[in-house]
């Protein structure tokens, strides 16, 4: 027999008034046949057990199609109950801790510190976690602490004062900004090293949901909340690039994108659109291809292997400055600076690496971490979670039919693959943003992870202070720092 279809467990029980065979296989398969065969894998579909008097119930999310004809229909997670009567006493004394020392075995996590965000999104994410997230943990027996964010950066607030040892997790039910004040507030603490290794969940409730959309669909699994709340249950863990953007004694730390060009002022300047939903993306996308802006400029970068050729040869563009006399909240810089021990970047000698450089005029410079910026963009096809490099997807000259066919490929990938797209992997980065080539009195909006980093003169709202200003940035990359919650 094959050791992994030896049952560690077998009992002849009743299920739903039938007496049938059941064993617990050595691969952690749950198997018993009511009329039917039926299965059950311990550590996929398996949330937790529980007892009531002679009876043991086993709480599940299974796979399920809707429809009578479950052909091309998608599949989606819902929860199952199983109930069964032990033989005996003592048949059920040995079930409970059978199943118990396999789900032990398992290693998932026993408690987390959930953060809702009640604003972002259709402001839905409340109602998510009510209805959805909490009786799926619940169902799992883990113990929860919810914490409902109050304002913007209230979560890396908490972060940085958070008590970690008394948590298996961290979990995030929003869109992907809260996932990054996370990240910066553990990256901020004084025992980072240790803060940066809890593991991190994302469930979707805000409005792009780009990192929750590239765990998932990196399996095959559809962006849902089951689907996501079931791969943090599950406890599996990928590690995850954590990009540093520097400006003097400035730090930011990215785990999504970066934007500069037409990405960052669609995204940014939709905002006064709102009242459209999702549409106001569409909407305002048309009307920048329509009134095409480019940016003068530069980006240097160091090459990831077999991009050696993309650019110009260059030196090291030097370190970053801020300007004086720009809209930067220095606040921020001074409170940054008083953190210290703390995370600062990655131990690289970047003066001596071999730059390359490519001059501007730019239509579009996008840097990305993960595939997916959000639910309908796949940014970055060819972007892994921690490879140690991020992609980058540049846009020149490019005539607007071309560039509206482009645009309409996001959802795909496709775009990278046009003439008009310079697609690399680089290393280390630095842009030298500059003003608009048609009115050099109006610059641009420099985008982090959906939120603006940096806003030059002339740009939308470009009164209201922004952690950097519109000058030189640099990025490097530091390999699986950070740790998330993965469906495998």
């Amino acid at each position: 027999m094959d050791p992994q279809q030896r049952p560690l467990m077998s009992d002849r029980v009743t299920v739903n008034g039938i007496v049938t065979p059941l064993a617990l296989l050595a691969d952690g398969r749950l198997w018993w046949s009511e009329g039917n065969q039926r299965c059950l894998s311990v550590e996929k579909d398996v949330l937790s057990f529980v007892t009531s008097g002679p009876y043991i119930k086993i709480k599940s999310l299974v796979e399920t199609r809707d429809g009578c004809c479950s052909t091309g229909a998608p599949a989606r997670l819902a929860r199952n109950d199983v109930v069964f009567m032990p033989s005996s006493e003592e048949s059920h004394r040995l079930w409970c801790q059978k199943l118990s020392e396999f789900v032990d075995s398992l290693g998932r996590p026993k408690r987390l510190f959930v953060f809702v965000n009640p604003f972002g999104g259709k402001k839905s994410a409340t109602k998510i976690f009510d209805e959805q997230v909490k009786p799926l943990l619940e169902d799992a027996q883990i113990e929860i602490t919810v914490q409902e964010t109050k304002h913007q950066l209230h979560a890396k607030e908490i972060t940085h004062l958070l008590d970690i040892t008394k948590y298996d997790g961290i979990v995030c039910v929003s869109g992907d900004g809260l996932l990054v004040e996370v990240v910066n507030g553990l990256l901020q603490r004084e025992d980072w090293e240790t803060a940066i290794k809890i593991p991190l969940g994302v469930v979707p409730a805000g409005t792009g949901n780009g990192m929750a959309k590239s765990l998932l669909d990196s399996v095959g699994d559809p962006c849902e909340v089951a689907n996501a709340v079931h791969a943090i249950i599950r406890g599996n863990k990928r590690p995850l690039d954590v990009a540093t953007i520097i400006q003097g004694e400035i730090r930011f730390f990215s785990i999504l994108m970066l934007a500069w060009g037409l990405v960052a002022d669609i995204d940014i300047e939709s905002e006064k659109y709102r009242w459209m939903g999702s549409a106001r993306l569409d909407f305002y996308g048309l009307c920048r291809l329509l009134n095409l802006r480019q940016y003068i400029g530069c980006v240097s970068f160091v090459p990831a292997p077999g991009f050696e050729a993309f650019g110009e040869p260059t030196s090291y563009p030097g370190k970053p400055t801020t300007s004086k006399g720009s809209n930067s909240d220095t606040s921020e810089a001074e409170h940054t600076n008083k953190q210290r021990p703390c995370y600062l970047g990655p131990e690289i000698n970047v003066e001596n690496l071999n730059w390359r450089v490519i001059n501007g005029p730019f239509i579009s410079v996008w840097l990305h971490n993960v595939p997916w910026g959000a639910e309908d963009t796949m940014a970055a096809p060819d972007a892994k979670f921690s490879d140690g490099y991020l992609d980058l997807i540049i846009i020149k000259n490019c005539p607007t039919l071309p560039l509206l066919s482009m645009m309409s490929e996001l959802n795909t990938g496709g775009h990278v693959k046009s003439q008009y797209v310079t697609y690399l992997k680089v290393k280390a980065f630095s842009l030298q943003p500059g003003p608009r080539t048609k009115d050099q009195e109006k610059e641009g909006i420099i985008d982090a992870d959906g939120e603006v980093l940096a806003r030059g003169k002339g740009t939308y709202k470009c009164e209201e202070k922004t952690l950097m200003t519109y000058d030189k940035l640099q990025i490097a990359v530091d390999q699986g720092l950070a740790t998330l919650f993965t469906p495998i």
